[in-house]
């Protein structure tokens, strides 16, 4: 047991390891061996909710491991609940994976790891199989009795005994499992030989059918592996990720260069990276200036130039020159550990969708068996006799395994979200990929989304007779400390005109409308003109300017001065208008979620003039409804509940696209949250998918690939059924023998899998 709050080191495949959520609750993350279908993951997991303290268990048979939620009393002793968690997945029959065990079953094998037990069964199953080639040739090749007994054995037992073993762990429980199923089966064939070869009148040859209980264990065993290899593609973006993170740091120490391992850098250090090399850690360029490859981060494969003080992220590539950087952040804190953190937890997570699958998998193998038993019965009261009542009956058992059925889900949920975080898109669960194909609805906050979230102070009027340069030095030294970007421009315009700014006192941000601080002994307010009417104040001769700029497009805020300290009399001081820009390529995003039937709304705090404006410029269309003008951040949610709200009868899916702190409600209440990666935290936290790029245009990408995932989740739950749903009629009626229900049901899981592959070769239109 490992506790830890690195969450690079925290994956769903590797070290099982608790990671803090809140409070008294723990997340741990366990690789389990021997799970081979669906019924064995809902197994594991009616186990371990089973267990006092444990809140919820999502058990992925793809990954092969589980994520438990478990809440533990102050003071509790964390490594007792692992153990005891540990040991009900052996109770369970299955092996719950050290941390080295886990690390080597995740290390990249070689393309015929484990493949010598099939070769094995080949080689003895294959002298088994040709005489039924041979009678269609009209050649007879029957082996003896013995010869047959010989090679069947050895792969009935000893290739084989991992099915006894599963089966009996299976069968104690009181629970089925595909192996549960082989073991049966495979026994029914081998023995019925058995005692037709003991039973025969002497110098007789009875048919045997030894060739298919070891044809039957060798093509299980085959699709196995041809499914192994194949999941382990579907965690190539996670390996992928942590390759991403180099080994060795060049650390610059006393004595020059020191080479250290990356886990001993701390905050604060100073790096260097050469030529060609990847950022070991987060953190900003002190010395050198460069281009740097962020494909990892954004999929952008365009190289991005860094100059002095600019951010650098851990991972990307430096380009052609010498750099210095000090380090901002390391281990779980760094931007690459959060993103390996969104993808493992969407790949960990179980889709609603997948809630039938688990209630149709906890009574398959009972049914299974069921069948089997009236295959049996229904062919004996036929008068067929027991020998082809056994075979059809073992048919049954085979072809049902429900392999494909586990991994339909999963397999395309791990694609899909390691596609999409190859191109810039963060899927964080499940549930926001399962429904972002059915959004009609996208809501979009306008600074810093649609536009570039740099606006210019384009205008400064001041009431006749006062001072410009004074009031503009006294507006921009109370915003001095805001990070709101209207302040950040108003600083800047004082800057550019070589102001000094003056430490402002007792600033206190008023949220929705602005902010009230003190310079030199005055007491400022600057805010919305919504606030100045608010507080009751008089724009007088500025009043037709304010109008003016307004309908012009700007955003237009007022600066105004308490008369007397503690008082409510507030007098305008100067008018400030703001611009911005759109960003470069939202107007194509917009028309392209039009081309596909969506309804676009930008929601935004500014006044009506200035939201329309800029909505035309984007392309959207004020009278159609698609602007919110003059909503607080507060009211941000209300407006998303209000656009989900019925229409006809039915209820809009809908959207949310934002970035900032105010953003958060909103995107929580929407029906899939899209936080832009150039954001806060906290708005990527709120939302269930992370647009990396701050790309207006990855929205539609996004609902493409949550559209494309959904469908290859619903192929593969056809498919997987409908091999069971054809297969076992066809094999009660007799018309598929064993091996033949054998190759179907490895090609089932095999096919599943690929199917989902398929989805590595989405790109971004």
């Amino acid at each position: 047991m490992n506790t830890t709050t690195t969450a690079a080191a925290a994956t769903a495949t590797t070290a099982p390891s608790f990671h803090t959520s809140q409070g008294a609750r723990q997340e741990l993350d366990m690789s389990i061996g021997g799970m081979t279908c669906a019924s064995c993951s809902g197994r594991v997991e009616r186990a371990l909710r089973k267990v006092p303290g444990v809140i919820e268990v999502a058990v992925n048979l793809a990954t092969e491991s589980a994520r438990i939620q478990v809440a533990l009393p102050s003071g509790a002793d964390v490594s007792a609940m692992d153990a005891l968690l540990r040991r009900t997945v052996r109770n369970a029959g299955y092996e719950p994976l050290t941390a080295a065990a886990s690390a080597a079953r995740e290390a990249t094998p070689s393309p015929w790891t484990g493949f010598m037990p099939i070769a094995i069964g080949l080689l003895l199953s294959i002298p088994l199989a040709l005489p039924m080639l041979g009678d269609l040739l009209g050649q007879h090749w029957m082996l003896p009795a013995w010869v047959q007994f010989l090679l069947a054995t050895p792969v009935q037992f000893i290739l084989g005994a991992r099915f006894y073993k599963a089966g009996w762990a299976a069968a104690k429980a009181l629970a089925g499992n595909m192996d549960l199923l082989v073991a049966i089966g495979t026994s029914a064939s081998w023995g019925l030989s058995i005692w037709l070869w003991l039973t025969a009148a002497p110098g007789t040859m009875p048919h045997l059918y030894f060739e298919a209980s070891a044809v039957v264990i060798t093509l299980v065993l085959l699709g196995k592996w041809l499914e192994a290899r194949a999941k382990h593609q579907t965690t190539a973006a996670i390996r992928a990720l942590h390759g991403l993170r180099p080994e060795v740091a060049h650390l610059m120490g006393k004595h020059g260069e020191v080479d250290i391992p990356v886990a001993e850098v701390m905050q604060g250090d100073h790096l260097v990276v050469r030529p060609g090399e990847r950022f070991p850690v987060d953190g900003t360029l002190l010395e050198g200036d460069t281009q740097v490859d962020e494909s990892m981060l954004t999929g952008e494969p365009l190289p991005v130039v860094k100059a002095l003080g600019d951010a650098l992220t851990g991972g990307s590539i430096n380009g052609d020159g010498r750099v210095v950087l000090q380090v901002q952040a390391v281990g779980a804190e760094t931007v690459l550990a959060r993103i390996i953190r969104l993808v493992e937890d969407a790949q960990a997570a179980k889709a609603p969708i997948q809630r039938l699958v688990d209630k149709v998998a906890n009574v398959f193998v009972p049914v299974v068996l069921l069948i089997a038993l009236a295959t049996l019965l229904g062919w004996l009261w036929a008068g067929v006799g027991v020998e082809l009542a056994l075979i059809r009956a073992v048919a049954v058992l085979v072809i049902a395994c429900p392999c494909a059925l586990g991994l339909a889900t999963p397999a395309a949920i791990m694609a899909g979200t390691g596609v999409a975080a190859k191109n810039g898109i963060l899927i964080k669960d499940a549930q926001a990929l399962e429904l972002a194909h059915q959004v009609d609805t996208v809501a979009f906050d306008k600074t810093g989304t649609l536009t570039v979230g740099q606006p210019r102070l384009t205008a400064f009027h001041v009431k006749p007779g006062l001072d410009e340069a004074a009031l503009l030095q006294a507006a921009a030294s109370v915003q001095s400390g805001s990070e709101h970007p209207l302040a950040r421009a108003v600083v800047q315009a004082a800057q550019q005109r070589g102001l000094a700014l003056t430490a402002p006192d007792a600033v206190h941000a008023v949220p929705g409308r602005g902010t009230e601080g003190e310079v030199n002994g005055q007491r400022y307010l600057l805010g919305s003109l919504r606030w100045m009417q608010e507080l009751g104040v008089v724009l007088g001769p500025l009043a037709a300017q304010a109008q003016q700029l307004q309908n012009d497009g700007a955003t237009v805020s007022a600066m105004a001065v308490r008369a007397v300290q503690g008082t409510q009399s507030v007098q305008l001081q100067a008018l400030m208008a703001f611009g911005d820009e759109p960003k470069p390529g939202a107007r194509a995003a917009l028309a392209a979620l039009k081309a596909r039937g969506i309804r676009t709304v930008m929601i935004s705090g500014d006044n009506q003039g200035a939201a329309q404006a800029m909505a035309r410029r984007l392309g959207l269309d004020p009278a159609a409804g698609d602007v919110r003008a003059q909503v607080l951040p507060s009211d941000k949610a209300a407006q998303v509940r209000a656009l989900q709200q019925n229409d006809g009868g039915q209820r809009h899916i809908v959207a949310m696209v934002g970035d900032g702190v105010n953003d958060a409600p909103a995107l929580a209440a929407a029906d899939v949250g899209m936080a832009m990666g150039n954001g806060t935290d906290v708005a990527m936290h709120a939302a269930g998918i992370t647009l990396m790029r701050g790309d207006p245009a990855l929205v539609a990408a996004a609902l493409d690939i949550s559209h494309r995932t959904v469908l290859k989740i619903r192929q593969n739950l056809f498919w997987a059924f409908a091999y069971n749903v054809a297969g076992i009629p066809l094999a009660a009626l007799g018309y598929l023998s064993p091996v033949v229900a054998g190759a179907a049901m490895a090609l089932s899981s095999v096919s599943v899998v690929t199917n989902a592959l398929l989805l590595k070769r989405w790109r971004i239109k």
